[in-house]
C-alpha cells in the first residue's frame, strides 16, 4: 500500500517542473512546540524517579509518540504507553493554549503557497487533537487535510506518513505524484521519511542539528522564503533524480 507507485517515479513527461503540494511538519516546523514536550517529557519522568534531561530528550524530537512513550517507561515512567501520550499532550495543549510560538516565516510561507494555488497539509506525529489547536489559531484554512500520528500504522522515520498524504491528494488530482511535492521536517525522523516517501524535502533544523545529506535542500530559517524558492527545490530535486515531471 505504501511503497512508491510507478507514477511515482515516472510521471507523465511535460516540459516544466510543477509544485502541486507542500506537505507540512508541525511540530518543530511550523511552531516550536519542542520545548513543551521536552519539559513535559523532563517533569514526568523526574515525578516517577527517573532521569531524564534536555539532551536524552533530543533524541526523541520528531518520533513517533508511541515510540517516545516507550523510551519514556524504560527511564521509568510507571505508566501504560496510551497514558503517557495522553499525559504529554496534555501538557503541550495546555502551553499552546498560553501561547503558539510560530516559527519564523512558516505563516507567511504558507499563506503565499496557498494563495497561488498549492495545496498544503499538515502531516505531523502529534495527534489529531493538538494538531487541531494549532491548525485553529491560524488565521485561514491553509490546510486541505492533515495526516496525524494516531492515524497511521507506521510513524516517522516510516514513510507511511507522508505516502498517507500524497495518496489523498491523488483522490482528487491523480495526475499528482511524490516529484510534485515538497515536504518540511526539522528533524531526524522526520527528514528521513520525507526523503524515503520520495517528496522533496526540506530541512529546516531547530531543537536539533541534521548531518549534511546531498539528497535534501537545507534552509536555516524559513523566514524570507516564497513560492519561488519552493518550486526551485522542486526543480533541483527532479533534476538530481532525473524524473520529467
Amino acid at each position: 500500500m505504501f511503497a512508491p507507485s510507478a507514477a511515482a517515479v515516472n510521471p507523465a513527461t511535460t516540459t516544466t517542473p510543477v509544485l502541486k503540494a507542500v506537505l507540512w511538519d508541525m511540530d518543530g516546523t511550523l511552531v516550536d512546540t519542542e520545548p513543551y514536550w521536552i519539559a513535559a517529557e523532563i517533569a514526568l519522568v523526574t515525578a516517577h524517579g527517573g532521569h531524564w534531561d534536555e539532551e536524552m530528550a533530543h533524541t526523541l524530537v520528531g518520533s513517533a509518540l508511541e515510540n517516545s512513550a516507550k523510551v519514556l517507561q524504560g527511564a521509568g515512567v510507571k505508566l501504560s504507553v496510551r497514558e503517557i501520550i495522553d499525559h504529554l499532550s496534555a501538557e503541550v495543549i495546555a502551553g499552546i493554549r498560553k501561547e503558539i510560538p510560530w516559527r519564523p516565516g512558516a505563516r507567511e510561507l504558507l499563506s503565499e503557497l496557498h494563495g497561488r494555488g498549492v495545496r498544503c497539509a499538515l502531516v505531523t506525529m502529534s495527534e489529531r487533537t493538538l494538531a487541531t489547536e494549532v491548525v485553529n489559531a491560524l488565521d485561514a484554512e491553509y490546510f486541505e487535510f492533515l495526516v496525524t500520528g494516531d492515524e497511521v500504522t507506521n510513524g516517522k522515520p516510516h514513510p507511511e506518513p507522508y505516502l498517507t498524504a500524497i495518496e489523498r491528494l491523488r483522490e482528487t488530482d491523480p495526475s499528482i505524484t511524490a516529484a510534485h511535492c515538497a515536504a518540511m521536517e526539522d528533524s531526524v525522523p522526520g527528514v528521513a521519511s520525507a526523503l524515503a516517501s520520495g517528496a522533496a524535502t526540506i530541512a529546516i533544523p531547530n531543537a536539533v542539528e541534521l548531518a549534511e545529506d546531498s539528497r535534501r535542500t537545507t534552509w536555516q530559517t524559513l523566514a524570507g522564503k516564497t513560492y519561488d524558492d519552493v518550486t526551485r527545490v522542486i526543480a533541483a530535486h527532479s533534476s538530481s533524480a532525473g524524473v520529467a515531471l
